[in-house]
């Protein structure tokens, strides 16, 4: 059963977009996408806890995580059969266990925690919090952004993740990570 919650093997070079909510993440996946012909996985956690709080007006739970969990290696391998030579991932497992451990004192469900460790990227894009903030119904952290961006950050360090922060505008962020995607197809070439 927990098979459910591992990615299909793939000779894609993978890449993830990672950090605080309201960092621009959702923006630079699509033109990574565009500028790569490939798709990119979108948060299937922001479909899933909106239609939550347009149908019942709750946000995220507990019981919540390991349904969010499943939906996004789910689309993750959906869409990795429609990938060019890389896929862009908006989100992985372990920024799901990193608000986890963030909202809810630590805890992060075993099976989850597990999966967030085991499944593979070549690369995170980390995003610093120089971007403006965007409220919607399901962002409520505009106070603790540097103290979630850090959370992040040391949660990449502690297990050994490449990454590389992106600061900056729209332009300049896209234009790091592109020379970053291009240095991983040149390597794996």
């Amino acid at each position: 059963m927990e098979e459910k919650f591992g990615q299909e093997p793939s000779t894609l070079v993978k890449v993830v977009l990672f950090g605080p909510e309201s960092t621009g993440k959702t923006t630079l996946s699509e033109q990574l996408a565009r500028q790569y012909n490939t798709v990119w996985v979108p948060e299937y956690a922001r479909e899933y806890l909106q239609n939550k709080w347009n149908n019942e007006r709750k946000t995220c739970e507990p019981q919540d995580l390991l349904p969010i969990a499943e939906g996004q290696i789910r689309l993750e391998n959906e869409l990795t059969k429609k990938a060019t030579d890389v896929l862009i991932c908006d989100t992985d497992l372990l920024e799901t266990k990193v608000y986890s451990e963030a909202y809810y004192i630590g805890h992060c469900d075993p099976v989850l925690e597990k999966y967030a460790l085991k499944n593979t990227y070549d690369l995170y894009f980390l995003t610093y919090i120089d971007t403006p903030w965007e409220a919607d119904d399901l962002r409520d952290k505009p106070n603790e952004r540097e103290k979630m961006f850090a959370y992040f950050q040391a949660t990449l360090e502690k297990y050994n993740r490449n990454f590389v922060i992106l600061k900056g505008d729209k332009k300049t962020r896209l234009q790091t990570a592109i020379h970053h995607i291009d240095k991983l197809l040149l390597k794996y070439d």
